[in-house]
């Protein structure tokens, strides 16, 4: 039976999205209309349910959020040491609602779009390492 795409308690289906939203803030302003702040709003995304899938392959429960240093904290009360340099992607939480809608926050740069990517990045090869067999 081929594997159900929706599945929510598949640690490899949270991933697999993750991939989907990486992929498209990876394609960066192909055309001028793309904005920077919906970029970051994938990026953000990509990270979020990479982290999801981290605590889904864990069995821990977790809530409805956005909030990244919310499911962070979560993984680290599950005993898992999160690092430094993963903690950082909580800068990306502000993607998740005030950028999506005019005037809720300054405009997003290139350099933030910059480092919203890196951060991410940095964040789905942790979690790949985190899901992959040893």
């Amino acid at each position: 039976m081929p594997p159900d795409h929706r599945d929510p308690t598949q640690a490899s289906e949270w991933l697999r999205r993750a991939h989907s939203n990486l992929a498209r803030a990876r394609a960066g302003r192909s055309v001028p209309e793309v904005l920077y702040e919906d970029l970051c709003f994938d990026a953000q995304q990509a990270a979020e349910k990479a982290i999801k899938a981290v605590l889904v392959h864990r069995k821990v429960a977790f809530p409805k959020t956005h909030d990244i240093i919310d499911l962070l904290t979560i993984l680290q009360r599950s005993d898992l040491e999160v690092p430094e340099e993963i903690q950082q992607a909580d800068l990306l939480t502000g993607y998740a609602v005030e950028t999506r809608y005019p005037g809720l926050s300054e405009e997003v740069t290139q350099e933030d779009y910059a480092q919203a990517l890196e951060l991410t990045e940095r964040v789905v090869r942790w979690a790949e390492s985190l899901l992959s067999p040893r």
